[in-house]
């Protein structure tokens, strides 16, 4: 499963170093654009409403547990989930691991009126300004994978383009590091990107170090309303829940469940 990480930023990577547009041009297009959604300000007034916002994902695949749903419509998809309550959509974009797209989230995003999030692997200032020209409200930047530089200067590059900025992190020392690059929207994943293994307890621990005034996302592994009322309890004010709910029967049932019954 390690290597799992390593391909999938090594692809990255490689196609950011081939990628020989200015980036001021293309801050130059994103200014053009009409201003995006309030991701921030969703999560929350859905997390002063309810008790917590809930962050429900488009995916087709995962590298762990492969196919999903991949032939799903991002546009009912979308519906569906704005009228189980969700505050925002996350939609997976990268196409040759997670069978996403940038139209995949064109189509979510036109079907909705909630914020949306880009969800891939962002590795150069230019990734930030295409989360912006494909639509996206914010961007999401993995502590793991970029160096204390980088994180800051995308968090600067993503406040240029008007874009929120989810700093994702896995343990203490990413933390540290997000916060010290200046993030004040962090999602802690409980999912190990190497190993791709869930820990149910790692969102809770690493609550008691998160400061006041940021903005907290627990990520992976909620499996249901008494995980989000324990995370509610934590201090989070809102998760990101994708499997639990694209495997879910009637996933705006699923939802509402998640998103109403916090208190």
């Amino acid at each position: 499963m390690a290597a799992y990480l390593d391909r999938i930023v090594a692809a990255h990577r490689d196609a950011a170093a081939a990628d020989e547009r200015d980036l001021t041009a293309a801050l130059a297009l994103v200014r053009r654009l009409p201003v995006p959604r309030r991701f921030v300000e969703g999560l929350t007034t859905a997390a002063g409403r309810d008790g917590i916002a809930v962050v429900a994902e488009v995916k087709r695949r995962s590298p762990s547990k492969g196919d999903i749903d991949p032939d799903l419509d991002p546009a009912g998809l979308a519906k569906d989930y704005e009228a189980g309550g969700a505050a925002c959509l996350s939609v997976l974009t990268d196409a040759e691991f997670f069978g996403g797209s940038p139209e995949d989230l064109r189509a979510a995003k036109e079907a909705c009126t909630v914020p949306v999030l880009r969800k891939d692997f962002t590795v150069s200032a230019l990734d930030v300004c295409d989360a912006r020209l494909m639509g996206a409200d914010a961007v999401l930047l993995i502590a793991a994978v970029l160096t204390d530089e980088e994180l800051a200067e995308y968090l600067r590059v993503a406040a240029a383009c008007g874009l929120a900025a989810l700093v994702e992190v896995h343990d203490a020392a990413e933390l540290e590091r997000a916060l010290g690059a200046g993030a004040a929207l962090v999602g802690v994943n409980q999912r190990d990107l190497r190993t791709f293994e869930v820990d149910h307890d790692r969102a809770l621990d690493l609550a008691r170090s998160l400061p006041g005034g940021v903005v907290a996302v627990a990520e992976s592994g909620i499996r249901g309303p008494e995980d989000v009322r324990r995370l509610a309890d934590a201090g989070y004010q809102a998760v990101l829940v994708g499997e639990t709910l694209l495997r879910a029967e009637d996933r705006r049932r699923a939802l509402a469940d998640l998103a109403g019954r916090v208190g």
